[in-house]
């Protein structure tokens, strides 16, 4: 009987727990076309209850959920949220049926705004300006979407940090150029339609990918499951880096036995851009196929090629844009009716990936990923160093010949100079100088072409020819991603990747201009008491003298090769009040020069294989958040990590020898953040606070340098490479974002950001030349306190923007940018400046006036604003038709966005007489923002 009774009241019990057990059930669909929509996010707001919608749209949310009102909240990329309002009984079986989310038009059409501005931001790449808006976009914080779109038009740097110290991969594999360390965004622009699936990783956070860096990581998934079925059609009209785009994609969904692929296609064109002479020449394609194998391996292959030439833009002195204005370009002149730009950048760099996903379990995943790019980059300029071969009786070789820059803003050329002197000012070559100038002040193609015709009638060669600089990267990457949720609490991501590259880089004729060949020699190189049979001048010893034709190398031709191995593994824990992850990271960097032309200057070290340079690397990080309600959270994150130098920073001059930056070593970094976060239905608010460093970063330069000290023989004036070793550098700084949803159709927003870039310590100075026969240290370069270059430091915005529930939506911001800095010239803060040419203090150095030489310039404060709208239909079957228009700089205000110190006045007494000029010959140089720019976007979408 007891026994009885006990199994009645244990079913009993069993019972009430039963049906104590509550369900939600639905299928969530495309509010216009119907379509199943998977992988929504589904919880129940208030309570730990969550889950998501499966491949049909159906999702199942069950357990003890309290009685009661409550919210269930559905997220997807790409739609609006939508929370809907529900009464649960205990115990209840509720069957939702269709749940419709709208398509989220207005995120839709911003994004395709921060693209454009992203494409516009790469005429500055080699100004050492890093591109924000493709990081940035697939995030919703406020302040960083007011960096992607509004402040990064300026170069702004959030937290100051250049693109090198982030990191971008697409599906899974990395992407920043082993080079330079920076992304590089050519290879995949004007693919917009299949990068809408992103993942972004703020700062040192915890990501699933990478163990990340500094300035965060972003993931683009381009794979073909992951694509919404569907055919989208648009055409852009612009007055920014393209006039024109037209684009067009199709994504299958999936089709018979578990396929699926998806194709895309652009063109962007532009006979010029806003600044004058800058053409632009784009296409993009995109394929990718992905076989669902069964239920736990899937096979993706993606292919995407984006050949792109486009023209590059001067940096000139405040003389020559007073004279031309802001859009003035010194690169380019008129041939045969249409502009022709000498400095062209051309992109050609397919890349092909594959993608295993395999499913061990419901709770692991194994991702492995191979990826293979080749292909070239080139940039071309104007060689006027042709000559020809004269031979003496008693054997001994000379060159004859030569032309003069033929960039119309070159020095020699503008009125400055012809006044420099102040008791012989020459007035009227000044002003006939600044006439033409105004008038002409292009490049004269017509001219090049003539001289090289009279040089060749007389015995000669061609005196001028088109040079490209060539790298051909061969590069093959593999690694491994592993996902692991082990229980409720504790999730396990670990990654194993190994890169390899082979580099081709060498210089060849593009175009000889008329003429059938160009002597292979250094023009400008100074033979001395040994040179008896022009050695020094010699590009390739082992082929003297020769004569090179279109499409040959010359000058320099050497290969890199580098190799680099990373280990990554991360824990991540997630309670109801916290948020905890902790991660390492090991890695091991190769690299190697191998010269392949014996060099004059370097006879006994450019020919052959260089020592090889290796650095072993770790990282640690960890973080996490606290939530202290629903309403309120504090976010900490931190991290510790050393940095191999790049392949840029680590060879000084690997055009003509092997030699490697002495005493290299690895750049140690180090962050923390601490965050604020305010967030209700109504009210977004994040305040940051971080500090950074960097230090022993070492960066090499190139330039022409006037009033060198302690050369002896050498001279004073020098083509030099500049190595800073041993940099520090801090950054501290706070973010601001808000956002305030005051109606249903009307929002205000507001960001700000305080930052202080800075050099923290005295870094040592080296250069080296073929000039003289070893490096040559000038001791500490005083840099400490300076500010670091590289747009404004601080940044503010206030805004608001209206959405009409009839799909079309207006808004506005107001930007306010202050503390941006003129890039610093290294070596006029070493000893050298006050020295003389033979190594002793200058007789008339003034301490005093010596600083207030070298005050950093300021750029003025300015002001911005920006207008964004857009309007969508939806059709009958399912058809989207959409417009989108930003306008940007509406007042056409003037403004610099970058600049630096010419380093050709390297000493105290050449740096004074310079600035006392009423118009300086060498004063700094800039680039000004763009006016009034407008980018205009129309789509079909079915």
């Amino acid at each position: 009987m007891k026994k009885c009774n006990f199994i009645l009241v244990l079913g009993l019990l069993t019972f009430i727990h039963i049906s104590a057990q509550t369900t939600l059930t639905g299928t969530v669909v495309d509010a216009a076309t119907f379509n199943k929509i998977e992988e929504v996010a589904i919880s129940i707001e208030g309570t730990g209850f969550n889950g998501s919608s499966n491949n049909n749209g159906e999702f199942i949310i069950s357990g003890e959920i309290p009685e009661g009102n409550l919210v269930l909240l559905f997220v997807k990329n790409g739609y609006l949220n939508l929370r809907l309002p529900l009464n649960i009984s205990q115990g209840e079986h509720k069957d939702l049926d269709l749940i419709s989310l709208r398509a989220d038009l207005l995120k839709e059409q911003i994004q395709i705004g921060i693209i454009s501005l992203s494409d516009a931001e790469l005429n500055e790449e080699d100004a050492n300006i890093a591109s924000v808006s493709g990081l940035l976009q697939a995030t919703k914080d406020v302040f960083l979407n007011a960096a992607a779109f509004d402040f990064s038009a300026t170069f702004f740097r959030p937290r100051g940090l250049d693109s090198e110290y982030g990191r971008l991969l697409i599906n899974g594999i990395e992407m920043n150029k082993i080079f330079n360390g920076r992304p590089q965004w050519s290879n995949w622009g004007g693919l917009n339609d299949v990068q809408r699936n992103q993942q972004f990783s703020m700062g040192t956070t915890a990501s699933e990918v990478s163990f990340g860096a500094l300035a965060g990581t972003t993931n683009i998934t381009m794979r073909a499951s992951q694509f919404q079925k569907g055919t989208r059609l648009s055409y852009a009209l612009a007055n920014r880096s393209y006039k024109g785009r037209i684009m067009a994609t199709y994504n299958s969904g999936e089709l018979i036995n578990g396929w699926f692929y998806s194709i895309s296609a652009s063109r962007r064109f532009a006979e010029e851009g806003f600044i004058e002479g800058t053409p632009y020449n784009s296409n993009s394609f995109f394929i990718s196929v992905e076989k669902k194998i069964n239920a736990a391996h899937s096979l993706n292959f993606s292919g995407f090629y984006t050949p792109v030439t486009r023209g590059k833009s001067s940096a000139n002195t405040q003389e020559v844009i007073d004279l031309k204005g802001r859009t003035y370009n010194s690169f380019w002149g008129v041939q045969d009716g249409e502009i022709r730009n000498s400095r062209l950048k051309e992109i050609k760099e397919p890349i092909l990936m594959l993608n295993h996903f395999w499913k061990l379990s419901e709770t692991t995943e194994l991702n492995t990923n191979l990826a293979y790019q080749f292909g070239k980059t080139a940039n071309t300029r104007i060689d006027y160093g042709g000559t020809r071969l004269i031979i003496s009786e008693n054997g001994q070789e000379s060159y004859i010949g030569g032309g003069s820059n033929p960039d119309p803003s070159y020095y020699q050329k503008l009125p400055s100079y012809f006044l420099r002197f102040e008791n012989n000012q020459n007035y009227e070559a000044a002003y006939l100088a600044a006439q033409y100038l105004k008038d002409e002040g292009q490049i004269n193609w017509n001219q090049l072409y003539n001289a090289n015709r009279i040089a060749t009638e007389n015995g000669g060669n061609s005196i001028y020819v088109i040079s490209e600089d060539r790298t051909d990267d061969t590069q093959f990457s593999a690694n491994t991603i592993l996902f692991s949720k082990l229980n409720d609490h504790l999730i396990i991501n670990s990654r194993l990747n190994y890169t390899h590259l082979q580099s081709e880089n060498f210089a060849s004729i593009r175009d000889l201009l008329g003429r059938n060949a160009y002597l292979d020699i250094d023009f400008f190189a100074e033979a001395n008491a040994e040179d008896t049979e022009g050695v020094t001048a010699q590009s390739d010893l082992e082929n003297r003298n020769r004569l090179v034709g279109e499409d040959a190398k010359y000058k320099y031709n050497f290969n890199f090769t580098a190799d680099i191995l990373k280990a990554f593994a991360q824990a991540q824990w997630r309670y109801s009040r916290w948020d905890l992850y902790a991660a390492l990271e090991i890695s091991q960097t190769s690299y190697l020069r191998n010269g392949l032309f014996r060099n004059g200057h370097f006879p006994n070290n450019s020919l052959g294989k260089s020592d090889q340079l290796n650095f072993t690397d770790f990282g640690i990080k960890g973080g996490g958040t606290y939530k202290l309600s629903g309403k309120h959270l504090i976010e900490l994150n931190t991290a510790y990590l050393t940095n191999s130098p790049t392949l840029k920073n680590s060879f000084s001059n690997p055009r003509e020898n092997n030699n490697t930056v002495k005493d290299l070593t690895s750049e140690i970094l180090n962050t923390v953040d601490l965050s604020y976060r305010y967030r209700t239905p109504h009210l977004k608010f994040r305040i940051t606070g971080y500090a950074s460093e960097v230090k022993d970063a070492t960066e090499i330069s190139f330039y022409y340098a006037d009033g060198l000290s302690g050369l002896g023989q050498a001279g004073t004036t020098a083509f030099v490479q500049e190595i800073l070793r041993g940099i520090d550098k801090q950054y501290f700084g706070v973010e601001l974002g808000a956002e305030y949803q005051i109606t249903t159709t009307l929002k205000i927003k507001g960001a700000a950001a305080l930052g202080q870039f800075t050099y923290s310590n005295n870094p040592e100075l080296v250069l080296t030349s073929n000039n003289f026969e070893s490096a040559v240290s000038y001791g500490q370069s005083y840099l400490k306190n300076y500010r670091i270059a590289g747009g404004p430091q601080n940044a503010a915005q206030i805004g608001f923007e209206y959405r009409d529930p009839n799909y079309w939506w207006f808004g506005t911001t107001v930007n306010y940018f202050s503390n941006a800095y003129a890039d610093i010239a290294p070596l006029n803060r070493t000893s050298n400046f006050s020295k003389d040419v033979d190594g002793f203090t200058l007789i008339d150095y003034d301490e005093e006036r010596a600083k207030s030489l070298l005050v950093q310039e300021q750029f003025d404060n300015y002001m911005l604003v920006n207008v964004i709208g857009g309007k969508s239909w939806l059709l009958k079957g399912g058809y989207y038709l959409g417009f989108f228009i930003s306008i940007n700089n509406v007042l056409d205000e003037v403004y610099k966005t970058g600049g630096f110190e010419q380093a050709r006045n390297a000493n105290f007494r050449n740096l004074l007489s310079d600035k006392e000029r009423e118009q300086p010959v060498f004063g700094n140089k800039y680039w000004y923002g763009n006016g009034t720019t407008y980018y205009a976007n129309m789509y079909v979408r079915f």
